[in-house]
């Protein structure tokens, strides 16, 4: 029985992959690729088609790739898909071998996905086994979540419109979860790697450093070491088989290294690419500067282009500082509660850096909800998860119609594309809140299945 329905999922599996990929080939073929590529939901300063293509000219025309203040990318990301940009083939339009390799970041992404969902899984059920609790918990309901984790990610509008649109989020999005893939499969040249190409890209996946030392250092999400001990106090005989592994510092050290590694070649060809141009100086104030300094107040879905197109010129340097480090400060106590879930751990720096984040995209909103797909099992009992996806739907439908009556119609005013703006916000903020709650009640199930005590 048990097979039979590994079959049936299987199948059903590749059946929905197969049609997410023909439905974004589909797209892809509409008169002017649906102008999803100049949606400001979709395309931002740092991941735009069009200023991809800009930054390519400017450089086949043997000048600076940042010169005309367009392109704020990656040199590396603009000698691989800048000749997509002007290619074609014969009889088709000059977008679809980008597209192609956007449709391959996706599926990719979504493969490494289920792997590390797969990982995840079999690693909690063992220490499940550790715990003596197969028999309390029925194993037979846990549903498949790398599975489920994949079609999330792979059939989220979210990430079909920014494939379709011709954004760079998929490939930023396949960095990261080469990292974590990488980290959870123990490959740790492929996590360095993963780590340093994601920070090279979008500067926010550096946080991801956490989470990736607890995962190399202590191993897979699991529950908290104590109900271990808790649990062989219990039969008075302590058993170090299985109990989980205690931190190590060997892989961390192994991955500073390859990190290291990665990051000097990231850079030689950096320079080697910009040497006539400024060098690596002027990659870092093109990029990191740019995403810091919050030069572009062009809409998106985020909330700091309003609010620094409103704010003093005398108060702008100090509230960058403030919204800059707001992030940093939610890294420590997160690391602390969450330390025993390191995934879980990375899924809630992602969602916190797609809401905080200089120029945000519905491409980020796509990595963090596929991760999130991991934990159906602990978030079964969550709050509130009609009225947040009934939010996300609101917004992404209000989203254009407030755009389109602020800037073609002119019958409203940039408060109405700010407030679903800040209603999104408002969304991810609920959605970690509550969902770091049913992670911590789920363990809390657990000590109350072990002691008795709640």
């Amino acid at each position: 029985m048990e097979k039979l329905k590994k079959k049936i999922g299987s199948f059903s599996f590749w059946n929905w992959v197969i049609a997410s990929i023909i439905f974004r080939l589909i797209l892809i073929y509409f008169p002017k690729n649906l102008n999803l590529s100049s949606r400001p939901e979709v395309s931002t300063p740092l991941t735009s088609f069009r200023r991809l293509a800009e930054g390519y000219w400017l450089k086949q025309s043997s000048m600076s790739s940042y010169a005309g203040s367009m392109y704020h990318g990656s040199p590396l990301l603009l000698s691989l898909l800048g000749p997509l940009t002007v290619k074609r083939i014969e009889g088709q339009p000059n977008h679809l071998l980008y597209s192609l390799v956007s449709v391959i970041a996706d599926v990719v992404s979504a493969m490494l996905i289920r792997a590390t969902g797969q990982n995840l899984r079999l690693a909690y059920l063992r220490s499940l086994e550790s715990l003596d609790l197969v028999k309390q918990i029925d194993v037979s309901e846990f549903l498949f979540s790398g599975d489920i984790a994949a079609l999330i990610y792979l059939c989220n509008p979210f990430t079909i419109v920014a494939c379709v649109g011709l954004s760079t989020s998929p490939i930023e999005n396949m960095a990261v979860i080469l990292c974590l893939y990488g980290a959870c499969s123990r490959l740790i040249p492929l996590a360095a790697f993963g780590w340093v190409i994601a920070t090279h890209l979008s500067l926010y996946p550096a946080i991801l450093i956490i989470p990736v030392i607890f995962l190399l250092g202590c191993g897979p999400d699991s529950p908290p070491r104590k109900l271990f001990l808790q649990r062989h106090q219990q039969k008075e005989v302590l058993n170090q088989l299985k109990l989980p592994p205690g931190f190590s510092w060997g892989p961390i050290i192994h991955f500073a290294f390859w990190a290291f590694l990665w990051s000097v070649y990231v850079l030689v060809l950096c320079g080697i690419s910009l040497k006539q141009f400024g060098g690596l100086w002027e990659m870092f104030k093109s990029t990191y500067g740019f995403i810091l300094t919050v030069e572009d107040l062009s809409p998106n879905i985020g909330v700091l282009w309003y609010f620094f197109a409103e704010v003093f010129e005398f108060f702008r340097n100090f509230f960058l500082i403030v919204f800059h480090v707001n992030i940093l400060f939610m890294i420590l106590p997160l690391s602390i509660r969450l330390r025993h879930r390191p995934c879980y751990l990375a899924f809630v720096y992602v969602a916190i850096c797609s809401m905080l984040k200089s120029y945000p995209s519905v491409g980020d909103s796509a990595l963090y909800l596929g991760l999130l797909g991991w934990f159906v099992n602990e978030l079964a009992d969550m709050q509130f998860s009609l009225f947040l996806f009934c939010g996300y739907v609101g917004v992404s439908l209000l989203s254009p119609v407030m755009h389109n009556l602020w800037i073609w119609r002119g019958t409203g005013n940039a408060n109405f594309y700010f407030t679903t703006a800040m209603v999104y916000a408002c969304l991810q903020i609920v959605l970690v809140v509550e969902g770091v709650s049913a992670v911590l009640n789920h363990d809390r199930k657990l000590r109350i299945l072990i002691t008795g005590k709640p």
